[in-house]
């Protein structure tokens, strides 16, 4: 899938600051941002993941341009639509997320693999066992960099490359999602 070069999988640091540089790449692509909004948004980030708060990189911009609260979702929408625009492959949006069940066992089972999902805010959606597994995310960056993890991390311990989906979600279901797998 998008493998980094000498990254080894596993190190959540090393995939925050994938998951920060990549997204920053995405909005400078897109002129969504000024560059001091950007450097705005990397301080908010890197001072959030110090505290281990998660937060999304493009909520966090949202907020930086000054979105009042109740268009959150709608500014959001917009930066992850540009964002999807300037990556390939970008992964698609899905409305029905929010109502999928959680898969509580294949966190059970791989509770490395929930403990990056809480760090990029990148749940998992869905898990037919370990044959087919799917992430989402706010972030279309964030649900490719999960989904690289899923199948390094099944592939690892199994020996099988799973069919692994990354989508991206709208801000409500995502919001849900992270408060009901994460307790955030």
């Amino acid at each position: 899938m998008h493998d980094q070069p000498g990254r080894r999988h596993g190190d959540i640091g090393d995939l925050l600051r994938i998951c920060l540089d990549q997204s920053v790449q995405a909005l400078q692509a897109t002129g969504v941002a000024t560059e001091t909004e950007i450097a705005r948004t990397r301080v908010a980030f890197e001072r959030a993941v110090a505290k281990d708060e998660p937060m999304d990189v493009l909520e966090i911009l949202a907020r930086v341009q000054g979105a009042e609260e109740e268009y959150i979702g709608t500014e959001v929408a917009r930066i992850s639509h540009a964002v999807s625009a300037v990556i390939h492959p970008s992964p698609p949006m899905i409305p029905f997320a929010g109502k999928l069940i959680a898969p509580s066992a294949f966190y059970e089972s791989f509770d490395h693999l929930h403990k990056v999902a809480r760090a990029l805010l990148a749940p998992i959606i869905f898990a037919e066992d370990t044959d087919a597994v799917g992430t989402g995310a706010l972030n279309p960056v964030a649900a490719r960099i999960m989904a690289d993890e899923i199948l390094a991390t099944v592939d690892r311990r199994f020996g099988i490359k799973p069919f692994v989906t990354s989508v991206r979600m709208d801000y409500e279901s995502w919001s849900f999602l992270t408060r009901k797998h994460f307790g955030l």
